[in-house]
């Protein structure tokens, strides 16, 4: 085994899905991750899911973290599943935050998103989700 050998950085893409004009808590959460030694990769407002998933593609990440404060995190979460597996991204956890009902967490672990962390949700949280996580 080559001692030299450098763990691989894990590469996370922060989307702002929909109509959602609010980025600060996704710019917040950018610099946390990075802080914590994973390369980020921003999208910024408006993001379709097409876009988010090209993106996720074009930049070969592990994650891809969705900041939604619209309320429309099931409809969204639902057509970014099925286009990532129309994509062959399967293999990427997906991470959900922003205005996130609890009564809401089940149905989004049902349609395969890998965690929610609702506002307020400590940094430490996800990030170590992440690390575990991630394949």
């Amino acid at each position: 085994m080559n001692q030299d050998k450098k763990k691989a950085i894990i590469r996370v893409l922060i989307a702002k899905p929909g109509l959602d004009g609010h980025d600060r808590g996704a710019k917040v959460v950018a610099h946390a991750l990075r802080d914590a030694g994973m390369e980020v990769v921003y999208t910024g407002l408006h993001q379709s899911i097409e876009s988010i998933v090209q993106a996720a593609l074009q930049e070969a990440v592990d994650a891809i973290g969705l900041s939604i404060m619209s309320g429309a995190h099931l409809p969204i979460c639902k057509k970014l599943k099925k286009l990532m597996a129309e994509k062959g991204l399967e293999d990427k956890l997906v991470l959900v935050g922003g205005v996130i009902p609890k009564r809401d967490i089940p149905a989004l672990k049902a349609l395969g998103i890998d965690g929610v962390f609702p506002g307020g949700t400590p940094f430490s949280v996800p990030i170590e989700f992440i690390k575990t996580n991630v394949k």
